[in-house]
């Protein structure tokens, strides 16, 4: 047996290997160790290896479930490795001690999980492979397993993290040798882009791709690379996936993994939905409705028209409070077929997700005929309704088929209806027939035997047998009393009987031909529904995309949001802008959030807010970028009225912390961040920076805020919104043209601080730091020698001119890199210049006296 299991522990590679042996999966060596650490069960040992004991655990076959779902929390992967044929057929076939044959069926990993306790009903579970190709073109291809979605994203090095992030996977798969940030590495020949293709033609049964669109070779490597990792996976068995979309990275707003943390668009920076913009927003009440909701707020689209379309469907459901609220009812009472269709066709289906593909199929179309009957339908309804009908037969099939709740597990039979199949009715009528008769047969006995309390039982070992106390036992054990002693227990002696055993028989053949002709009855039911799964899997889409829209009409009544509109050159204008956010959390402490005006055009596409510390800076600019977020999801916008030009990249440096792992300081976060957003942001972007060069001393903090603030306003010429306590950098609003000035309002009343959150033009009069110091409760000694040493540093600002003295003669962001620039090229000049083989130590010396006054003169 040890030399069988080794050979499936090779064969499992770096997986935690359940063994089957009887109703135990066990595990031995290391994995048991591991196992038992983690699920916090015994360790034990058994027989030798090697010399040594072998450790030992093991969990039970019918609750194996619970524990593979806190294994692959923990980040591992399981290898199952099930008995492949009975005890039976392995004596039969190899002698007495032979061995059963056991196989790895299936590898659980995080990223292709469909069972229905081990994944969150409200969030995609995306399996992710990167291909890359060698003149650098890079695609990711994404599968959500439990449902069929396969999507094939087109991106660049640049994109990829972006990417990445939006679809936050649960595991991202690459080639051996890859720099790509994967969990799983995969040989490279899965990777080929030419194997790719001839994957996705066998699985689709297609000639050609074309039908997809036109996939490149990048996007061929990723997505023959996750088929092959997901046919390893499945060890042959490959989940449903549906045909590919195809899409780039450019049809979404690009936001990259340090923007979405901290916006906290799907989950806070601990990792909690609870407090993010989607649970603020979320009113869905479907599970496909909320994966949906992530999923488009996690990629704000970047059509115009698409756009459009979504909030025209909002729009629907907004104005009509009456079709809201019908639809969200017969929403709520369905189940989440597109997941049901996933385990039916990953082989683990059950007969409670073929009733649930019954109910909510049927669900589906009364709310597409419904719907149906609208007039002036906006034009994306007129594309989901039709989707909602059209399964007539199947739903008929299954409602004569299947009891009205079918049970979950298969083995017992009884999921059947009556009437469905007569053969099976007659079957059922004997064993039923059967159980009477043994009833009867019992009151027979205990009538012959004079024993009241005697009872016919039935069991796993014994099946049907005569139970009787043990005081009342000795006159069924005479030879000739025509009972058959089987077992004796403490306190009851178990007997046989040939009438016993003959109406025994009849029922158990009568159960066991009624539970074969019950699976085979599954089998089929389950081909008939999986013929056409790609039906039902846009039934499933339509639906989650109505509870969508249902569900942000809803928000937007409820926190009386408004619809965004859309102009073609790049502004954005916000009256009355709240944060979701924050606006929630006051309210449930009966406080009122303070809205603010935001307007950025062609002539103050840069604003400059400056303020006290808690007065509101940093909430003031998450919530335009979420507005931002929000509007192109097809949302409608916590604002008294948004207008804005489509953002292609969305950009937030607020806050940061040390990320220790990677050895960088807060300030080495910081400077990566600002150093990505000044490379890739462009005129249609959106930034948010807040208190950029506070990480380090005074003076280098003032100047790169400084630099930062006239690259944004030269070079990049984005939509910026950029908080800063550097009062020096207003100075700039006399350079820059598009650059203006405002503050968050605070005034102070009988010596108490009163942080109004109100957004004003202007700078702040001064910072009120000390004020903010005594509101936090720094103590009265400490507050007042800051105040002694503040008015000392202020007196020296006067007389020397501050810290900012000079700056006022300092050239233009162009102009100074421009002089830089030259002087650079002088040097690089002379260099370049020299034949170094030739020169002589003289002219070597002389040549370094040169450089060194070139480089004084510049």
């Amino acid at each position: 047996m040890m030399a069988q299991y080794l050979a499936l522990k090779a064969e499992s590679e770096d997986c935690l290997l359940f063994y089957r042996m009887g109703d135990f999966f066990e595990l031995f060596f290391d994995d048991a160790r591991v196992a038992a650490q983690v699920l916090d069960i015994a360790l034990t040992s058994r027989g030798e290896h090697a010399g040594e004991k072998i450790p030992m655990c093991g969990v039970p076959v019918h609750a194996a479930t619970a524990y593979l779902q806190r294994l692959i929390k923990a980040g591992h992967r399981v290898a199952i490795a099930e008995q492949t044929e009975s005890p039976e057929a392995a004596r039969k076939a190899r002698g007495s001690k032979a061995l059963v044959h056991r196989a790895i069926v299936r590898v659980v990993t995080a990223g292709t999980l469909t069972e229905e306790t081990l994944l969150d009903a409200r969030a995609a579970n995306w399996c992710v492979a990167v291909g890359e190709t060698a003149g650098g073109e890079m695609a990711v291809a994404a599968a959500d397993v439990s449902t069929g979605r396969f999507e094939v994203i087109a991106c660049d090095v640049a994109s990829l993290g972006a990417e990445l992030a939006r679809l936050g996977a649960a595991e991202v798969v690459a080639a051996e040798g890859s720099d790509a940030p994967a969990t799983v590495w995969r040989p490279k020949a899965d990777f080929d882009s030419a194997r790719g293709e001839e994957r996705l033609k066998r699985l689709f049964a297609v000639a050609t791709l074309d039908g997809f669109g036109q996939f490149g070779r990048a996007g061929l490597a990723a997505a023959g690379g996750l088929v092959a990792y997901l046919d390893h996976t499945a060890k042959g068995q490959l989940p449903f996936l549906r045909p590919p979309v195809l899409a780039a990275a450019r049809d979404t707003m690009a936001i990259d993994a340090a923007t979405r943390e901290s916006l906290e668009i799907t989950c806070t920076a601990a990792g909690q939905r609870k407090g993010s913009l989607l649970d603020a927003v979320d009113r869905t009440v479907t599970g496909a409705g909320a994966r949906l909701l992530a999923g488009d707020l996690g990629a704000p689209l970047m059509e115009r028209a698409a756009i459009d379309a979504r909030l025209d469907l909002v729009r629907l459901f907004h104005d009509d409070a009456a079709l809201r609220d019908r639809i969200r009812a017969a929403l709520r009472a369905l189940p989440d077929i597109g997941r049901a269709l996933g385990r039916l066709a990953a082989g683990r289906g059950s007969p409670r997700d073929l009733g649930q593909l019954r109910d909510g199929l049927d669900g589906a179309w009364a709310i597409g005929d419904r719907l149906g009957k609208l007039a002036d339908a906006p034009a994306l309804l007129g594309q989901v309704a039709p989707r909602l009908r059209g399964h007539g037969a199947l739903i008929d099939l299954l409602k004569r088929a299947l009891v009205p709740a079918p049970p979950i597990e298969a083995s017992d039979g009884g999921y059947i209806a009556a009437g469905y199949d007569p053969a099976l009715d007659a079957l059922r009528d004997t064993g039923s027939g059967g159980r009477r008769a043994i009833a009867a047969l019992e009151q027979t006995f205990r009538t012959k035997t004079g024993i009241a309390t005697l009872k016919i039982r039935h069991n796993g070992v014994l099946g049907y047998h005569i139970e009787v106390p043990a005081r009342a036992a000795d006159p069924l054990m005479a030879a000739d009393s025509g009972f058959t002693h089987r077992q004796t227990l403490a306190g009851v002696v178990r007997f046989n009987a040939p009438e016993l055993h003959e109406v025994a028989a009849s029922v158990t053949q009568a159960g066991a031909h009624a539970l074969a002709a019950e699976a085979a009855h599954l089998e089929d039911l389950t081909a008939q529904a999986l013929a056409g799964r790609e039906a039902i899997a846009a039934t499933a889409d339509a639906l989650a995309r109505l509870d969508v829209a249902a569900a942000l009409a809803e928000r937007a009544v409820e926190g009386g949001w408004s619809r965004p509109a859309f102009a073609d050159h790049a502004c954005f204008e916000i009256t009355g802008g709240r944060h979701p956010v924050v606006e929630a959390a006051l309210a449930r402490s009966g406080d009122r959030f303070v809205a603010n005006d935001c307007v950025l055009g062609e002539r103050s596409r840069l604003w400059l807010v400056t303020g006290p510390n808690m007065g509101g800076k940093s909430t003031f600019l998450r919530q335009n970028a979420l507005v931002a977020v929000l509007a192109q999801a097809g949302a409608y916008v916590p604002a008294a009225s948004a207008r804005l030009g489509l953002v292609d990249r969305l950009f937030s440096r607020v806050g940061a912390s040390d990320n220790l792992a990677r050895g960088r300081s807060t300030f080495m976060v910081e400077m990566v961040e600002t150093a990505a957003i000044l490379a890739q942001a462009t005129e249609r972007s959106f930034v948010i920076l807040d208190e950029v060069g506070r990480g380090t001393s005074t003076y280098d903090g003032l100047a790169i805020a400084w630099a930062v603030v006239e690259a944004i306003h030269e070079d990049n010429r984005c939509r910026c919104l950029f908080a800063t306590h550097y009062h020096e950098l207003t100075r700039l609003a006399e350079r820059c043209d598009a650059l203006s000035l405002h503050h968050v309002r605070a005034r102070e009343w009988k010596g108490e601080l009163v942080l109004l959150h109100e957004l004003a033009d202007g700078p702040a009069d001064r910072s009120y730091g000390l004020a903010v110091a005594r509101l936090a409760g720094m103590p009265p000694a400490t507050v007042s020698r800051a105040k002694a040493v503040l008015a000392k540093l202020e007196a020296g600002r006067a007389k020397t001119g501050g810290l900012a003295a000079g700056l006022d003669d300092l050239p233009l962001f162009a102009a100074a890199a421009q002089a830089e620039e030259a002087q650079c090229d002088a040097i690089r000049a002379e260099v370049e210049a020299l034949d170094v083989d030739a020169l002589t130590p003289r002219e070597a010396l002389d040549t370094l006296y040169r450089l060194k006054a070139l480089a004084r003169e510049g």
